[in-house]
């Protein structure tokens, strides 16, 4: 398995027709693959390829809260522009606008000719609202009785007119419920054997699994959102977790399909110890937007068990845009943070560009955005830099600046880290703040030249230095605000 992976989603159905009409996936260009391969991208992620109900759309589509969002991202926006959530699936075959299960397997043969793996969205906790399995599998759905449904019908529905049968929509418990979706049922043996058969079906499709809000099948948690409806229908506790169990016969299959989980609600470690090979590191995203570099050191102080499987990143598809959010040299610096540390890094198709505006995820039309001048250069020169195998492969350390004079405080404002591979090492230095910095790192350089280069490798530029200095007083830093050094010693 790759160590420190380099992971990039995209948007499918949006990304298909930057290369005209009609166009499926295995009428995207060789080159634009090619192009990944060459920035060092180990993954991809093609969310939203499973087919859904366009029945769903008209009925749920439409609410005062999502038109908001069409109109704030697509301003010239019209009805047929909304083609729904990819995360409410009629099944788990391809949309018949994007190819078929034989055009799926070929680009995945190609992708992993070119040294990159293929991974796909697993929905753990629902289904589309109108799926077809309704009909074909009602017992793996959380089924509710008529007053459930007349006392809370946003949370029920009866999906059949002429038939007195009602199921719940699938729901987050701190958030009204998606009325697109109906709920899977945990309590159910028949579902988790269904979906544990969908999971190693997939395995013939794929590399991994990204699995949309993981959590959300926990026992507890499954139990504390639906207590009301489990007391209710008189369903038996299963004890054993389903993650647990499906992570380890897919794996008895196939030992390196990787499992990502999204996680919030700090059960991350939960979800690593059921085998999630990584897990969403959603409060370092939080930390980098809050600028307070205490906070964002102590979080790398964290077990390295817990560090190696976490997901880095600045932006995906839920995510407010790093270009805005953070602003241009801000976010720079943020993606310096998340592409040198340990874990998996997750760029978002667009982050490149330095695109500021978050599609919903029902829109199936982008606006046109300008590049954010210098951006890309910036993201072409650190993939090329984090490449290395010393970050894919290297022991990584964290780095305690020390005050590079008297009472100077600005040390506190720095963050470094070095990473060590045979013969090399990286060390990272980034001013996360808006002030100049200031710092000395003491760093091992017994055996060295009595004076040696440094070569700034982010900055293309190259120091001289007594190792006498750096060894005992320290290296001498200084940067201005959001700026980073990557060097090399």
């Amino acid at each position: 398995m790759i160590t420190n992976p380099t992971l990039f989603e995209i948007n499918t159905r949006i990304f298909v027709k930057r290369f005209g009409a009609n166009i499926k996936l295995l009428d995207i260009p060789d080159e634009y693959w090619k192009n990944l391969s060459q920035k060092g991208i180990d993954y991809v992620w093609l969310m939203g390829i499973w087919k859904t109900c366009s029945s769903t759309i008209d009925k749920y589509c439409f609410e005062d809260g999502l038109v908001n969002n069409y109109k704030l991202a697509l301003k010239d926006w019209k009805k047929e522009d909304v083609i729904g959530s990819p995360f409410a699936i009629d099944t788990y075959n391809v949309n018949p606008e994007l190819g078929d299960e034989e055009s799926l397997l070929k680009l995945k043969s190609s992708l992993n000719k070119l040294g990159i793996k293929l991974i796909l969205d697993f929905i753990p906790n629902h289904f589309s609202a109108d799926t077809k399995l309704l009909r074909e599998k009602p017992e793996i759905f959380l089924s509710a009785d008529e007053q459930s449904f007349y006392i809370d019908s946003h949370t029920y529905y009866k999906p059949f007119d002429n038939e007195e049968k009602y199921f719940a929509h699938g729901r987050d418990p701190f958030f009204p419920a998606w009325q697109d979706t109906v709920q899977i049922n945990y309590y159910s043996k028949e579902a988790r054997e269904y979906l544990e058969n969908i999971i190693k079906n997939l395995t013939n499709y794929c590399d991994g699994l990204r699995c949309d809000m993981a959590m959300l099948v926990l026992n507890k948690v499954f139990k504390n959102t639906w207590i009301g409806l489990l007391k209710k229908n008189n369903y038996a506790v299963l004890e054993t977790e389903f993650w647990k169990e499906a992570i380890l016969k897919t794996k008895e299959i196939k030992k390196d399909f990787l499992f990502i989980a999204e996680a919030y609600w700090d059960m991350e470690w939960d979800l690593q110890q059921f085998g999630f090979d990584y897990t969403y590191d959603k409060r370092l995203t939080d930390r980098l937007k809050s600028s307070y570099p205490g906070e964002i050191q102590d979080h790398f102080k964290a077990e390295y068990n817990y560090q190696i499987k976490s997901v880095r990143f600045l932006e995906n598809h839920d995510e407010e845009r790093a270009a805005l959010v953070f602003g241009k040299e801000k976010s720079k610096a943020a993606a310096v943070i998340i592409n040198t540390v340990q874990g998996m890094r997750l760029f978002y198709d667009g982050q490149f560009e330095g695109k500021r505006i978050k599609l919903p995820v029902q829109l199936g039309r982008e606006p046109d955005e300008h590049p954010l001048n210098g951006i890309e250069l910036f993201y072409e020169k650190i993939l090329k830099i984090t490449s290395d195998e010393t970050f894919k492969k290297g022991k990584w350390e964290l780095l305690e600046p020390i005050s590079s004079w008297g009472n100077n405080y600005t040390y506190r404002h720095i963050l470094s880290w070095m990473w060590s591979y045979k013969t090399e090492k990286r060390v990272v230095v980034i001013n996360y703040s808006d002030i100049v910095g200031t710092c000395r790192l003491k760093l091992d350089t017994r055996g060295y030249p009595e004076n040696f280069e440094i070569t700034d490798l982010l900055n293309e530029q190259i120091y001289l230095r007594s190792s006498e200095e750096v060894f005992h007083t320290g290296l001498y830093v200084e940067l201005k605000p959001w700026q980073a050094h990557i060097f090399k010693m």
